[in-house]
Parts: structure tokens; C-alpha cells; sequence
């Protein structure tokens, strides 16, 4: 139980005085990159996929 509690009490320690937390505009800074890169990167799939779609719906009407 000792091990335990040492372990909680380490963790805790290393949170608040050893992490370097990001500032509130860094931390919206980065909020906005994955959004847009999410936006982005669903458009790709989205125009892939229609593409597809496309391609392949002609090519069974040859048939």
C-alpha cells in the first residue's frame, strides 16, 4: 500500500512543479491547427470518396 501511495503522491509532484503546461493562447493556437487540419483532411476523404463514386458508377454502366 505504501508503493501505492508513493506513487500518487510522486505523479502528483511531477504534474504541478515538472510539466511544462501550455499557456491559454498556445493552448488555442493549437486548438485551431486540429481543427482546420481536421476540416481539411475530411475534405480530402469526402472528394476521394465522391471521386470514387464517380469513376466506378461509369464503369459499371459499361457493363
Amino acid at each position: 500500500m505504501n508503493k501505492l501511495r508513493n506513487y500518487f503522491r510522486e505523479s502528483y509532484h511531477e504534474l504541478v512543479h515538472k510539466v511544462s503546461w501550455p499557456t491559454w493562447q498556445e493552448l488555442q493556437s493549437s486548438t485551431m491547427i486540429v481543427l482546420i487540419a481536421t476540416v481539411v483532411i475530411t475534405l480530402i476523404v469526402w472528394g476521394m470518396d465522391a471521386l470514387s463514386n464517380v469513376v466506378l458508377t461509369q464503369y459499371y454502366k459499361m457493363f
